[in-house]
C-alpha cells in the first residue's frame, strides 16, 4: 500500500472518530435515556434542539397499554413554576407537546414514568432544548460537508507535514479555502437563518462556535503565510493539531441564547 493512500485512511479515521466525539457530547444532540421495570427496559431519546414556530412533541417509544407518564417543563433561567403535561397513552407511544419558543429561547423539561400502574415513578434528570430558526438544507448541507472537508484536510496536510510529504503547501491552501467557504462564508448564513446573526464571535460576542472557526482558520492562514517562501512543516502540524482541538470542543457549547428578561439573545 502506498505511503499517500495510508495518510488518507489516517487522516479519514481521526476525522471520522473527531466527529463522532463531537456528535455525543454536543449540547444539541438528542439525550439517550433509559428506564427499567422488572425485566423491561425502555430506550428514548429526548430531544434538545427544536425549529421555533411549532411545538415539539416528546415521544416515549414502545411503552404498552398500562403506562403513564407527565411531562414538567418551565422556561430556562426563569423563575417560573413548573408546568405539568399528562402524557397522552397512544397504545405504543407516551406523547407530550412542548411549546415553540422563539429564536434561541430554551426550555428545560424533565419526563416522569412508570411501565405499569403499580411501578414506582421514574425520574429523569432535566433536559434543556433550545428553539431556533430553520435552516434551509440548501445551506445546512453544504456549510456541514465543508467543515468535514476542512477537518478530514487539515488532518491529511499535518500527516503529510509529519511525514515529510510531498505538496503539503498545496493541501495546506485547499484546507484554508474549504474552511473559508464553509466556516467563514456559509457558517454565518446558518447563524443568521437560526438566530438572527450573521456572526456573534470576536470581536462581537463569545459565541463558542464561531470563535472556533475564527481560531481554526487563523492557524491556517498563519501556516500557510510562514510556507509562502521556504518550507516550514512545523506550522502545517501546529495547525492541523491546533484545528483538530478546536474541532473536539463539542458542538454548541457556549452558544446563542434568549435572556427572557430583556429579551435580548446572548453568546457565550
Amino acid at each position: 500500500m502506498k505511503k499517500t493512500t495510508i495518510f488518507w485512511i489516517l487522516a479519514f479515521v481521526i476525522t471520522i472518530s473527531t466527529a463522532y466525539y463531537q456528535r455525543i457530547t454536543g449540547p444539541t444532540y438528542p439525550k439517550k435515556c433509559k428506564i427499567e421495570s422488572g425485566n423491561e427496559v425502555v430506550k428514548f431519546k429526548l430531544i434538545r434542539s427544536s425549529d421555533t414556530g411549532k411545538d415539539l412533541a416528546i415521544n416515549i417509544p414502545a411503552v404498552g397499554k398500562e403506562a403513564s407518564g407527565y411531562l414538567y417543563y418551565k422556561r430556562f433561567n426563569t423563575p417560573d413554576n413548573w408546568t405539568i403535561l399528562e402524557m397522552k397513552n397512544h397504545s405504543d407511544t407516551l406523547t407530550a407537546m412542548l411549546p415553540s419558543q422563539p429564536a434561541a429561547g430554551k426550555l428545560q423539561y424533565i419526563v416522569r414514568l412508570k411501565l405499569h400502574p403499580n411501578d414506582k415513578l421514574e425520574t429523569e434528570p432535566p433536559v434543556v432544548v433550545r428553539f431556533k430558526g430553520s435552516v434551509p438544507m440548501w445551506v445546512l448541507i453544504p456549510h456541514i460537508l465543508a467543515m468535514f472537508l476542512a477537518m478530514f484536510f487539515s488532518n491529511f496536510t499535518g500527516i503529510l507535514a509529519m511525514g515529510r510529504g510531498l505538496k503539503q503547501k498545496k493541501w495546506a491552501l485547499i484546507t484554508l479555502f474549504v474552511m473559508l467557504i464553509g466556516g467563514l462564508f456559509l457558517g454565518p448564513v446558518v447563524q443568521k437563518f437560526a438566530f438572527g446573526e450573521l456572526w456573534t464571535g470576536v470581536p462581537f460576542g463569545w459565541d463558542l462556535t464561531d470563535n472556533k472557526t475564527l481560531i481554526g482558520f487563523t492557524g491556517w492562514l498563519v501556516a500557510v503565510g510562514a510556507n509562502w517562501n521556504k518550507e516550514r512543516r512545523g506550522w502545517f502540524i501546529f495547525a492541523a493539531i491546533l484545528t483538530l482541538i478546536v474541532y473536539s470542543i463539542p458542538h454548541s457549547m457556549f452558544g446563542s441564547q434568549l435572556d427572557y428578561n430583556t429579551g435580548v439573545i446572548k453568546q457565550g
